[in-house]
């Protein structure tokens, strides 16, 4: 049998009854039936096995599946040594999905597709091999921390570690344009050879002239930002990874640019096509500004990027257009135009409402807690991403006069429940932080010198968490609560204070801190007085007994850490960031990031196969009513946990509000109709941006009408 012969199966029917009642009770039996009928009609028939570990790595190596080089990095018995490890282990997945999702996508199958090459151990193996680069007792914690899913590298480095034909191991990239065409042509350079590469690119217009600006003396020649918005919609869908994948790009405006109207106007589904992105998603930048000038409905003015380069002799982006706002009005030499902020704030709730954009970035509030010496200009296609930029200046032969700093993301994601029974927090996330570390050092994308540049400088990695709902439901927290607060807060807390330890033990050992180290906050010490002077001790029963057995540093232990910092330094600029993490939860057999589920059995569409369903992990009659869905929720409960997460989190957070067309009576005290409104989506954003939200990512519109009959509805439901 091969896989390209499989017929007639049980295991998507099985899957499917899951989502039809019996009895008034969800059969969540069905889901391990189809999971073990997974296996046995599907993996275990056409997996091609070996009489040894030995055999099986030479065969990988000789038929061009492995990379030699980092497993000639080891010792033949210590391999052995870690497979047998893995394999007293006894993993197991947990859901269909989770089996399901690993074989179809992440396992190495033969060139004909026929057969899998590797099992779930086996990509760990790889994996834990890999990153450690050599030192076998980081191979085995690794391995550790991903066997029991504690750790969970991001998809292009999971996917992609060892193999020899292979994409690269970060996840996105960010680049931004300056106001001439020679850095136009080389953006789209640069994003062409990034969507190849693969991972999503995100890039800033907010430089660029609007249209009708002078171009060397002449008046009203500039075309603006619209038509280089569709240069790059192009360029994308024709660098897709020879059709594997559509190339995938967000683009940025600043909120006061004067092209923002027509910008937002791009993605209306009765756009003219002329101007109309349909695959290209959209950010916009907002400075605090803009809130004010919205909360007391007064006019705003729009300022030209180009005469204001000429001004102040810096980019547009690199304005703080809050501090400089009332200058810019008062400065006749800074062409500008008049709108009313409420029509502006009100168009981007519309296209909210319509197709999700734009993103929005509060680029103040990223600014006010940056640490790093420098400036936040942009995000990236999940909207995480917030590090530091510095432009580039070139010239007609595209070459670099100044090379400045763009952004490579390495990612990676503590699974949250795993990791709360870890035999040790800190030294799972050490772990953690070495493996991307050696994603960080590995990556050298010298087709884009700027990227390349700005990552042989800062050294960032973006280690995450997933799960959040998921173990607030098995511990019976509800979503939002002061004990789920609470205990978010501890969390991140942690999180932030393991990588700090060991990005200080990284400069150390190398002699080597990431670039203007002695420029930021951690070098002053002042990034560390509010944990020094504060109480992140748990304070509720509940709290305490969740944290009981893991080490929660006093104040004492960060003005230890204070003082080695300032003595070695940091290795790495950044390093958290909590990405949406979509497929590769379902493979933790968790709920994806920091954000409720949406659904007790979630539906999913799978191409050529029909529909798959994924109960919500752990579910049973004693967590079912903490599941529920995001759609019934407060999005201000969402805030509150992602803001109380933000605190710790240097970086930013995927945060995606999700609202219904017509809103549950009672959930929002200001509602007078059920009809979700412009004004519910503008509220919300104020809350987000007067909690400290650095970022927010979709805005997801359910429609009832959509909704499918099925284990959801049956509110009475039991397992």
């Amino acid at each position: 049998m091969s896989l390209k012969e499989i017929k007639d199966v049980s295991y998507f029917k099985l899957n499917n009854e899951i989502n039809r009642p019996v009895d008034g009770q969800i059969p969540l039996h069905k889901d391990k039936e189809a999971l073990a009928a997974f296996f046995k009609e599907n993996v275990e028939p056409n997996t091609m096995t070996f009489d040894s570990v030995t055999d099986k790595i030479d065969y990988l190596i000789e038929h061009d599946y492995l990379e030699e080089a980092f497993i000639r990095k080891y010792r033949p018995a210590f391999i052995e040594e870690l497979y047998q490890f893995l394999s007293e282990q006894h993993f197991t997945f947990k859901s269909f999905m989770a089996a399901y999702k690993f074989y179809s996508q992440y396992a190495l199958k033969t060139n004909d597709g026929t057969a899998y090459l590797e099992s779930y151990e086996d990509r760990v193996a790889f994996n834990a091999l890999y990153f450690a680069d050599g030192d076998e007792e980081l191979a085995l914690a690794l391995a550790d921390e991903m066997i029991y899913q504690r750790y969970q590298p991001a998809t292009p480095s999971f996917l992609n570690a060892g193999r020899k034909r292979r994409g690269e191991l970060v996840s996105c990239f960010l680049i931004q344009l300056t106001d001439d065409m020679n850095a136009i042509g080389r953006g789209i350079n640069s994003a062409l050879q990034l969507s190849r590469i693969g991972g999503g690119v995100g890039i800033t217009l907010s430089n660029l002239r609007e249209a009708g600006a002078p171009i060397k003396g002449y008046e009203g020649a500039a075309s603006g930002v619209m038509p280089v918005m569709k240069l790059f919609e192009d360029s994308f869908s024709y660098s897709n990874q020879l059709g594997q994948r559509q190339g995938a790009g967000v683009v940025y405006l600043n909120v006061f640019h004067p092209d923002i109207i027509s910008f937002l106007s791009a993605k209306k589904e009765n756009a003219d096509e002329k101007i109309r992105v349909k695959t290209l998603s959209l950010g916009v930048i907002v400075p605090d500004k803009f809130y004010e000038l919205t909360r007391k409905n007064e006019d705003m003015y729009l300022f030209s990027p180009y005469s204001v380069e000429k001004e102040y002799g810096i980019p547009f982006s690199y304005i703080d257009i809050t501090k400089e706002y009332d200058n810019l009005v008062m400065n006749p030499n800074i062409r500008k135009t008049k709108i009313k902020a409420r029509d502006l704030e009100n168009e981007i709730s519309k296209l909210q409402q319509e197709s999700g954009y734009p993103y929005i970035i509060n680029i103040d509030t990223a600014n006010r807690s940056n640490p790093i010496d420098g400036k936040i200009i942009m995000s990236n296609l999940c909207s995480e991403i917030l590090q530091v930029q510095e432009p580039s200046v070139i010239n007609g032969k595209q070459e670099y006069e100044v090379l400045g700093t763009d952004i490579s993301c390495n990612l990676g994601s503590t699974n949250i429940v795993n990791l709360m029974d870890s035999p040790d927090f800190g030294k799972s996330v050490r772990a953690m932080t070495r493996a991307l570390t050696f994603v960080t050092d590995a990556s050298d994308i010298d087709v884009v010198p700027s990227i390349q540049n700005g990552n042989a400088l800062n050294h960032t990695i973006g280690l995450g968490a997933m799960g959040l709902h998921t173990y607030f439901a098995k511990n019976q927290m509800e979503y939002g609560s002061p004990e789920s607060l609470e205990f978010t807060d501890l969390y991140f807390m942690l999180l932030n204070y393991w990588t700090l330890v060991e990005s200080n033990n990284i400069a150390k050992e190398r002699g080597e801190v990431f670039h203007n180290f002695e420029k930021s906050a951690y070098a002053d010490g002042s990034y560390f007085t509010d944990y020094i002077t504060g109480d992140y001790q748990p304070k509720s029963d509940k709290i305490k007994a969740l944290f009981d057995g893991v080490f929660i540093p006093s104040g004492e232990d960060w003005a230890a850490l204070a003082e080695a910092v300032k003595k070695d330094g940091l290795y790495h600029q950044n390093r958290l960031a909590v990405a949406p993490n979509g497929s590769i939860s379902y493979i933790n057999d968790t709920s994806a990031s920091i954000h409720p589920i949406t659904r007790m059995i979630e539906e999913r569409q799978e191409k050529k196969i029909g529909k798959i369903y994924y109960p919500a992990p752990y579910l049973s009659n004693d967590t079912i009513g903490y599941y529920r869905s995001a759609y019934d929720m407060d999005m201000r409960k969402v805030i509150d946990v992602y803001a109380t997460a933000q605190k710790h989190v240097d970086q930013g957070m995927s945060m995606t509000l999700f609202m219904r067309s017509d809103i549950p009576e009672g959930l929002y005290e200001w509602k007078e109709t059920s009809k979700q409104t412009t004004r519910d989506l503008n509220i919300l954003r104020h809350y987000a941006f007067h909690k400290g939200i650095k970022s927010i990512y979709y805005v997801r519109t359910f429609t009832d009408d959509a909704e499918e009959i099925g284990s959801n509805q049956c509110e009475s439901c039991v397992i």
